[in-house]
């Protein structure tokens, strides 16, 4: 799922409805699909599976489980550091296979964190951005939240890196399925943030779109100057200042 962990690494506040987002072409599309998206699967269906999962499955059992389902991303994110040329990550990140495949027991236990070499996800999609391939239109797939047209490529490309290419559907949907109700879990403390939002779906394209921007630029992203904002402001300023003189 992914809309499930864009609030944890990306703060937003309320937003108001935007009008006419060049980044969102296809929001007459969108909106209806993230109302059945928030209002009715998630609702419904992902929220309660998530609860119970939390609720009688075993602590131990759930951070086995999503150690292994994590670990399966290492070889993917060392190529996708290769190829943003962070050598240091790769090698990180490539110890921490080994490891926690090996004496890990295949990643259900985490010894690599134990080392200082923390999990860092690199997806290909952020090797694009890396690179000055934009976002592309902004997209909310049913069921599963929002994306883009360079995400969904890069996931696209990420599913073809060993060993996810290799395993069966439903050991992957299995996978997929933890590292789901997981972060979903890890969302409850923050979806007030977007009950009480004025949109909540500008609320989430726009917090999705600044996670996206601080994963690529490895949570440091340029500071962007709205220049016809900030002239306004000045414009402003000069006036209240004339006002005063006055």
């Amino acid at each position: 799922m992914i809309f499930l962990s864009l609030l944890l690494s990306a703060c937003s506040s309320t937003s108001a409805i935007s009008d006419g987002d060049s980044r969102d072409p296809l929001e007459p599309v969108n909106r209806p699909f993230w109302t059945f998206t928030w209002d009715y699967a998630d609702k419904y269906v992902i929220k309660p599976t998530s609860e119970a999962y939390s609720d009688y499955t075993p602590t131990f059992l759930r951070s086995g489980l999503y150690n292994m389902a994590l670990n399966l991303n290492e070889p993917s994110t060392i190529i996708n550091n290769l190829l943003q040329l962070k050598f240091s990550e790769a090698a990180s990140s490539t110890g921490r296979f080994v490891l926690n495949s090996t004496i890990g027991m295949l990643g259900f236990f985490d010894p690599a964190s134990d080392f200082g070499w923390n999990r860092e996800q690199e997806e290909f999609g952020e090797v694009l951005g890396k690179y000055g391939v934009g976002d592309g239109p902004y997209l909310v797939v049913p069921a599963l939240g929002p994306s883009s047209v360079r995400e969904e490529a890069g996931d696209f490309v990420d599913r073809y890196y060993w060993p996810l290419a290799v395993i069966d559907f439903w050991p992957n949907m299995l996978r997929s399925a933890v590292i789901g109700l997981e972060k979903r879990v890890a969302l409850a403390d923050q979806e007030q943030l977007i009950i009480e939002s004025v949109d909540s779906y500008e609320f989430v394209k726009n917090a999705y779109f600044q996670n996206m921007n601080y994963k690529v630029h490895d949570g440091n992203p340029p500071i962007v100057v709205d220049e016809e904002e900030e002239a306004e402001i000045e414009a402003f300023l000069d006036e209240f200042e004339d006002e005063i003189e006055e």
